[in-house]
């Protein structure tokens, strides 16, 4: 088993990395959670999957389960679903010495999460990320949010899980589309800390050898989220490279109201995009572009800009979360490895975009 641990004074925290690790969670709740209610939140193609097993190993230990399961989908991620959790906690009678369990991919873990965070001021979670994203990025480091029918995760909290669970294995279930999904955040951390891990990309033959290596990769971006979230927990500086091309990112999310594009694939257009005009601006080394290109094509990730309109594009940008006032800050790369934030006026982002 790999163990990270999140240090950030009274919300540390650690990340357990095991194949097979769900039936050791039962063992951790047993020795660190006294209350036996749990309420485990998950969508419904897990469900049908997964959870009699996980819910088999918890309630070996006498606790006592709620299932919810959500539809699939970023659309889930909304004001209604959130009022429904809150709902099904109350007639559960869910206190705040009880658990919130979510197991799921980035949706799951973002609403499960903010849920968590807000329901009688704050009730004690677990992240059990099933996705690559989820494992790699978003069930780490306690940003929480739901969307607005105008913005994505415009309402939102900064609330630490207990603990991180993660199971390699989980992915070997996951459609190509999103393991290729969870690449582009992966792709996204070597872009701005670690070359060594687009090369390594690169010399792998095919997925099933990304798959028997993939603990790896996931022990190594969680290592660097990890670092970067102790540096700046509230995101008010440094933790802001994290999202290098989600700025275009999240636009192209909802210009296609979350349906045409997933989260990665947006991210991944989102960077190609940004670091073509950095370089175009004199700012990126000449060819960075180019590389990021071709590690988004060997994975079936699109690069390719893709045709919107831009004021509508632009009004989404400065709703962005990185926006301060007049002013926006960008993620952008020097080169590979090698990131900085530039604060740029609202008025001429449309130069970066």
């Amino acid at each position: 088993m790999k163990i990270i641990e999140v240090n950030l004074k009274a919300n540390s925290y650690k990340i357990y990395i095991e194949k097979n690790i769900l039936e050791k969670i039962s063992i951790y709740l047993k020795e660190n959670h006294a209350n036996k209610k749990i309420v485990i939140i998950t969508d419904e193609n897990l469900e049908k999957l997964y959870i009699e097993t996980l819910n088999r190993y918890i309630q070996k230990e006498n606790f006592n389960t709620r299932i919810i399961s959500i539809k699939p989908g970023e659309k889930s991620k909304s004001i209604d679903t959130l009022k429904k959790l809150y709902e099904d906690f109350s007639d559960f009678k869910l206190t705040r010495g009880d658990l919130i369990l979510t197991f799921g991919g980035g949706v799951v873990g973002d609403l499960g999460g903010f849920a968590a965070s807000t329901y009688l001021r704050g009730v004690p979670y677990i992240q059990i990320p099933t996705s690559l994203l989820a494992q790699v990025d978003s069930s780490i480091g306690g940003k929480v949010a739901v969307d607005l029918p105008w913005g994505k995760n415009l309402v939102g909290s900064f609330y630490q899980p207990k603990a991180v669970f993660i199971d390699p294995e989980l992915l070997k279930t996951l459609d190509k589309r999103f393991l290729h999904d969870g690449l582009a955040e992966v792709i996204k951390y070597g872009c701005i800390k670690d070359e060594n891990i687009l090369n390594t990309l690169m010399s792998y033959k095919d997925d099933e050898e990304l798959l028997d290596n993939i603990e790896k990769i996931i022990y190594t971006c969680c290592n660097i989220k990890r670092e970067v979230v102790e540096h700046d927990e509230k995101d008010l500086g440094e933790r802001m490279i994290l999202n290098f091309g989600h700025t275009l990112g999240h636009a192209v999310e909802e210009y296609f109201n979350y349906s045409k594009y997933t989260h990665g694939e947006a991210v991944a257009i989102g960077m190609v995009e940004i670091t073509k005009r950095s370089e175009e601006l004199n700012i990126t080394k000449i060819g960075t572009h180019n590389f990021i290109e071709k590690v988004l094509k060997k994975y079936e990730l699109p690069y390719k800009r893709v045709e919107m309109d831009k004021e509508k594009v632009l009004h989404t940008i400065k709703l962005d979360k990185k926006s301060s006032g007049e002013n926006i800050n960008l993620i952008l790369l020097n080169k590979i490895g090698e990131v900085f934030i530039k604060k740029v006026a609202t008025c001429e982002i449309e130069n970066y975009i």
